[in-house]
């Protein structure tokens, strides 16, 4: 699916169709977040104060409001990334894995989504799309500014750490709401990430 068909938002609307939009993007994002992906469509209409026929006017399907859901957060992240480039952190270090567990941490609720679009059959080609792009770029800047800095082993291109950031990912999801066991394993993943004698190059 081209993720810009799942986005009413590249579409020209009026001013009260792109409120009732947002107003109905926010209601989803919590109601799934409280309720799980599972939640109907009609709370998300009640909790968005719309009628169920203005929802499905921006989002004909559930699917296409998962999506739409999905992708919203995502670029907020991906905004949040940018922002971390253009913040020019003074321990390139430290706003790398600051990055990075932010990334956990939005992980969890990404992988939800896209669990939930894949059981209904729809592709979601993120890593493809223009936010995607956008997220690998920054992700680029922040890596090669810790290594510059020493702060992350010098062998490590971005292509190797998206696998090692969805792996620490999956671990926190494991340790589920034992917060202190997820934080020490993320710990213990992400000093592998870290220089060693052997891997300052």
């Amino acid at each position: 699916m081209n993720p810009a068909a799942a986005d009413p938002a590249s579409k020209p609307l009026r001013a009260d169709a792109r409120r009732n939009r947002a107003r109905v993007l926010q209601a989803a994002e919590n109601v799934f977040a409280a309720k799980g992906t599972g939640a109907p469509t009609e709370e998300v209409a009640r909790v968005a104060g719309v009628g169920i026929g203005t929802v499905f006017r921006h989002f004909p399907t559930k699917e296409a409001l998962l999506e739409a859901v999905l992708f919203a957060r995502l670029r907020r992240f991906v905004d949040e990334a940018e922002a971390a480039v253009a913040a020019e952190s003074a321990d390139p270090g430290a706003a790398f894995f600051a990055f990075l567990t932010s990334w956990v941490e939005m992980s969890s609720a990404k992988n939800a989504y896209f669990e939930a679009l894949t059981a209904a059959g729809v592709t979601v080609p993120v890593a493809k799309s223009d936010t995607g792009a956008r997220l690998m770029s920054a992700l680029g800047v922040l890596l090669s500014r810790a290594q510059e800095a020493g702060a992350v082993r010098g062998d490590l291109a971005v292509g190797e750490l998206v696998p090692v950031i969805i792996g620490v990912a999956r671990a926190a999801e494991y340790a589920g709401p034992d917060a202190p066991l997820r934080d020490r394993a993320v710990a213990i993943l992400f000093d592998g990430l870290r220089p060693s004698a052997g891997n300052r190059s």
